[in-house]
């Protein structure tokens, strides 16, 4: 669950400094593509900051349905979770460019980011652990 927070943290934090990261995606849009007019600049600015955004949002609330599975003690669950964590890790690699303000911001957007992660694989570790597996054998029965 704190893996949720940590994430939520950073996509609350890009939506609040909104304005900063869509003025330093212009430039980087200008940059790859030099001479364009403003509109189009802006839009693609928009559409490659709100995409990161809904990237990051998607996993993180694929990963949290994929936790409430496990809570109904549907074990097969945990081998879905396996290649989502892939996907989480790469989405983070390919928003980075994105969501990561430069300076001290950006170091702890990578903190949280690097938190997520960690928790999010040890907490997938500890559901193939063998008491996990008794946890998610065992039915109530009422």
């Amino acid at each position: 669950m704190f893996s949720f927070v940590a994430g939520f943290a950073v996509l609350a934090g890009s939506f609040l400094t909104r304005d900063s990261h869509l003025e330093r995606l212009r430039t980087v849009v200008d940059g790859m593509a030099p001479g364009g007019d403003a509109d189009a600049l802006t839009a693609a600015s928009a559409i490659v900051f709100w995409g990161s955004m809904g990237a990051m949002l998607l996993v993180i609330l694929l990963e949290a349905a994929a936790l409430a599975i496990v809570n109904g003690r549907q074990g097969w669950v945990r081998w879905l979770m396996i290649p989502l964590l892939l996907v989480h890790v790469g989405a983070v690699l390919v928003a980075e460019a994105f969501l990561v303000p430069e300076g001290d911001g950006g170091s702890y957007v990578w903190l949280l980011w690097g938190t997520q992660m960690l928790m999010a694989f040890v907490g997938l570790v500890l559901l193939f652990m063998p008491a996990s597996n008794a946890w998610l054998r065992s039915r109530k029965r009422g």
